[in-house]
């Protein structure tokens, strides 16, 4: 629920509209631009921005923590059922992976739910693993297809709804049933989630648990920059660019989510006006990327962090095959190109796109198949290497700079390899953070897959072959290489946990021990998750 300092939650004159006008009312004050984003205007319909405006709390005697997370080394935290719950690509499952093993390490059980298709990576790493609805690379090619807010045929709404629907009614499930191998009883008493997995803020109010959000792109409004899936003209109008976005992805979830909240959990619908009751600034919300690449805003208060990039370190140990060994001993470092988990429409045409730019600027090459299937149709010379599945914190090392799409989890790997980056945006935070590669002067403007042609994609790999251009790129991999994000994430977890927490119920082996010594013991090791040597 929305904290208003020293006031009580301002009167709309939105409340009073019934929906088809107040969405026209927002309606003409934005408008869907062909990359799927949405450029907000704030003159074009003045009388819908003063009444959003109204909804900026005060920041007058708040008090806002900047630089860093603060620790809470005497706080006494209890070990807890934590469902992760993750909808999303590799990139977005990944880090979350990380601190799910951080937590463990202090005596959390933690289940992380996410999608089918990384069940495998998620119980490599010794985390339990629970199915959430849909499939990441249906997702994927979803996105790309529709751009965010553009449905590409009258076919898609309809597909939309059953996405986010397969989603929502896996999210009880994934914190409230038993293991589905083992038939471990779980109940969640705490949810860590990424703002796509729908169904979060209403599953902890049923189970009256504490919700705390992970992201690895901004969604908390600030006065700083707008929101990843905005534009906005006029600096003022930064901030309201993320209550627009909230509210017009309202639109295409609020039936859904009405119908789960009434039908499965029990609870009273929310009005269509009041989703910034609920909205993520008034959460403890931590951010996954460093602050040398984007700081905190000034406006974010103390329940936000900023804790830097979260990595698992999974190329330490790899072990690359002999033939990519003598590839790469053969000549100089090469560039990296790939789109991760994006689907491509035409992977020949684009895979040429590369070949051609390669040979132009006269660099080696590494082509990453990925989800795309690039260079699958096309005969690669020898100077270019097709690779598929790699670990990118083992593959970018040996690279002189990096061509992706934009995923926060590929950019932050190719910042701390020291690699200059082009950015190829398909959709959504992938333009942000083009835009902020350029701006540090770490690599060129970004080039939209629709705008890929061979002189630009040449052209990007001449700016990044600039001297000064990777002397950025090692400075700015310096910095983040001193950063422990996974740990500040935990302990960011640990400090917004409330002060009162339900004491967990006592298993049948506690309640079966006989030594009241013993029970003790097994009460101070269950409560005090902080390590501290004692152990049965």
């Amino acid at each position: 629920m929305t904290e208003w300092i020293g006031t009580q939650r301002p009167n709309l004159k939105l409340d009073e509209l019934s929906g088809n006008a107040g969405k026209q009312l927002i309606a003409d004050l934005v408008k869907i631009q062909h990359d799927g984003t949405v450029e907000v205007d704030i003159e074009k319909n003045s009388p819908a921005a003063s009444e959003l405006l109204k909804l900026h709390p005060a920041l007058e005697g708040t008090s806002v923590r900047v630089d860093g997370v603060i620790s809470d080394s005497v706080k006494l935290i209890p070990r807890l059922k934590i469902a992760i719950l993750v909808v999303g690509t590799r990139g977005d499952v990944q880090p979350f992976l990380a601190i799910a093993k951080k937590l463990q390490e202090f005596g959390h059980h933690v289940r992380l739910a996410t999608h089918t298709n990384f069940s495998n990576f998620v119980k490599s790493a010794a985390v339990d693993f629970y199915p959430l609805g849909g499939d990441s690379r249906d997702l994927a090619e979803y996105m790309t297809r529709n751009k965010g807010f553009i449905p590409s045929g009258p076919g898609e709404i309809s597909l939309g709804r059953k996405h986010l629907n397969v989603v929502i009614e896996s999210i009880l499930p994934a914190c409230t049933e038993p293991d589905l191998e083992t038939g471990t009883p779980f109940m969640a008493q705490a949810i860590i989630a990424n703002p796509p997995a729908y169904g979060h803020t209403d599953v902890a109010e049923a189970l009256r648990v504490p919700l705390h959000f992970f992201f690895t792109m901004p969604w908390t409004p600030t006065n700083e920059f707008p929101h990843p899936l905005a534009r906005v003209p006029q600096n003022t109008g930064h901030w309201l660019s993320f209550i627009v976005v909230e509210l017009l992805i309202w639109w295409g979830r609020r039936r859904c989510i009405n119908d789960f909240r009434s039908k499965k959990l029990k609870l009273a619908p929310i009005s269509y006006f009041s989703t910034y009751r609920r909205s993520i600034s008034h959460l403890p919300t931590t951010y996954m990327w460093s602050p040398h690449v984007v700081p905190k805003p000034k406006d974010w208060g103390p329940s936000v962090d900023v804790v830097g990039y979260c990595f698992m370190d999974l190329g330490s140990k790899y072990q690359p095959e002999d033939v990519v060994i003598q590839w790469m001993q053969k000549g100089t470092k090469p560039i990296y190109i790939g789109f991760g988990s994006m689907p491509l429409a035409e992977p020949k045409r684009t895979t040429d796109i590369i070949l051609e730019a390669l040979k132009d600027t006269g660099q080696r090459g590494i082509i990453d198949h990925g989800s795309g299937n690039l260079g699958t149709c096309t005969e690669v010379p020898e100077n270019v290497l097709l690779v598929q599945d790699y670990p990118h914190d083992w593959l970018f090392l040996q690279c002189l700079a990096v061509v992706h799409h934009g995923g926060a989890g590929t950019t932050s790997t190719g910042l701390k390899a020291g690699c200059p980056t082009t950015i190829v945006p398909f959709f959504g935070d992938q333009f942000f953070w083009g835009e902020r590669i350029h701006q540090k002067g770490l690599g060129p403007a970004p080039i939209p897959i629709s705008q890929l042609n061979s002189a630009n994609l040449s052209n990007a790999i001449r700016f990044m072959l600039q001297s000064e251009v990777k002397c950025r790129a090692m400075e700015i991999a310096e910095l983040i290489q001193s950063e422990d994000g996974v740990v500040a994430a935990v302990d960011a977890f640990h400090h917004h946990l409330p002060p009162e927490l339900p004491i967990p119920p006592p298993s049948i082996e506690e309640q079966e021990l006989a030594s009241p010594l013993q029970w003790v013991l097994l009460q101070i090791e269950k409560w005090c998750c902080l390590p501290c040597g004692l152990r049965l």
